[in-house]
């Protein structure tokens, strides 16, 4: 007996059987479905993370304080404050940092602002006239401060959309005029545009920026002139760029062993390669505990198997009388059973497909989902191989009946 006519019998015997082979294919239906769905949702995330860790800006080193220690008891990251405005002028230093396009400073905080009878609490970044160049920001109304406005300690102010959304309800034109952040005075001279979320949670579009001069001047009170973070743009050489700044860093520290630093620089690659691990380590997560349907779908497969081969025991008794061989019987129900799963598997696929697609509609929190084709496959070829394991069994109790006892059967 060829294959055709093999897959010829196994067709007729689970059309003869219609609801019970729907029941026995909905397991591995529901199983490849939910791998491929749950896998696109974590590919979704993966890339939404991705994406948004490149929204920081380009070829992005940041560097963070140490953190602090008193009596032995280890603050929290960053507590330190040994960054200073004098460690970003050294490494714009093109003589000393060449791969180092540009650095700035952020001296950030939260803050209440209030425009006529409307206030909103935001986060407030002190900073220079790089700042949209470094953080890949664009200011879609007015203008951003300049150098001129950074040495003088102008009270300007850049706000994002967020921040004009809330305070600017009646329509009006931020653009010139007067808010206060902490009751102090300052000038809106431009608005940026939108950004959306964060990576890892918040709004890039809640803020306000302002020069860092006026900031340590008027909502630090003057008594604090530390530097929160450093965020520098480096060339093509991200890795040389970084090692320039820590080197430039240890000098201005005057720190002889870089194990004992007290600062830390991340690369964007650092940042995207752990959250991509991360990622990845929830999506293989999801995978798994859709493929145990899977399983559950394939003892369902050699359940009915099981019961089949007991209905055709006279049957199988009568091909081989007639000289039906130990592998025709075999190849039979292995190829009934892999059809099963193989049909439920592509069923599956279009509901799996389907599902990705239709997710965003339903839940507008998630990430679009992404489906690959290399989870496509797998969870097809996984449901064959299912039918094809869970399916050996009985059809190997099928090819190992004795005819005469076979035609005994009632």
């Amino acid at each position: 007996m060829n294959i055709l006519e093999a897959l010829r019998l196994a067709v007729n015997g689970l059309v003869a059987n219609r609801l019970r082979s729907a029941l026995t294919m909905l397991g591995i239906l529901i199983g490849v479905g939910a791998v491929i769905l749950l896998v696109a949702v974590g590919n979704g995330a993966s890339a939404a993370v991705q994406a948004q860790i490149q929204s920081l800006g380009s070829n992005l080193l940041i560097v963070f304080p140490s953190s602090a220690r008193t009596s032995g008891v280890q603050g929290g990251f960053g507590s330190q404050q040994t960054l200073t405005f004098q460690d970003v002028q050294a490494i714009n230093n093109q003589s000393a940092a060449p791969d180092v396009v540009a650095a700035i400073p952020i001296s950030n905080s939260r803050g209440q602002v209030v425009f006529a009878n409307q206030n909103w609490n935001t986060s407030v970044n002190g900073t220079t006239q790089a700042f949209p160049q470094v953080r890949n920001y664009t200011v879609g109304q007015g203008a951003f401060f300049t150098a001129e406005d950074v040495t003088a300690g102008r009270k300007v102010a850049v706000i994002g959309p967020t921040v004009a959304q809330n305070l600017f309800v009646n329509g009006e034109d931020p653009v010139g005029q007067s808010i206060k952040i902490n009751r102090q005075l300052f000038r809106v001279i431009g608005v940026f545009d939108s950004k959306g979320a964060a990576a890892f949670g918040g709004n890039q579009d809640d803020l306000i920026t302002v020069p860092i001069t006026a900031a340590w001047a008027y909502l630090s009170g003057g008594r604090n002139k530390n530097v929160a973070s450093i965020y520098v743009e480096a060339s093509s050489n991200t890795t040389a760029a970084k090692n320039e700044v820590t080197q430039i860093l240890l000098d201005q520290h005057k720190i002889s062993d870089p194990a004992q630093a007290d600062f830390s620089v991340n690369s964007q690659q650092d940042i995207a390669a752990t959250a991509s691990q991360a990622t990845g380590i929830l999506t293989i997560l999801l995978g798994a505990i859709a493929a145990i349907s899977l399983v559950v779908g394939g003892i369902g497969i050699m359940n009915i198997m099981l019961v089949t081969v007991t209905e055709r025991t006279r049957e199988i008794g009568i091909r081989k009388a007639i000289g039906a061989r130990r592998r025709d019987i075999l190849l039979q129900f292995l190829i009934e059973s892999m059809f099963l799963s193989g049909l439920g598997g592509l069923l599956g696929i279009l509901v799996g497909a389907g599902g990705a697609a239709l997710l965003p509609k339903l839940v507008s929190a998630l990430p679009t989902p992404v489906v690959s084709v290399p989870s496509v496959l797998l969870a097809f070829g996984v449901s064959v191989g299912i039918g094809l394991f869970f399916g050996i069994y009985p059809a190997n109790r099928a090819a190992a009946l004795n005819p005469i006892e076979a035609l005994r059967y009632e």
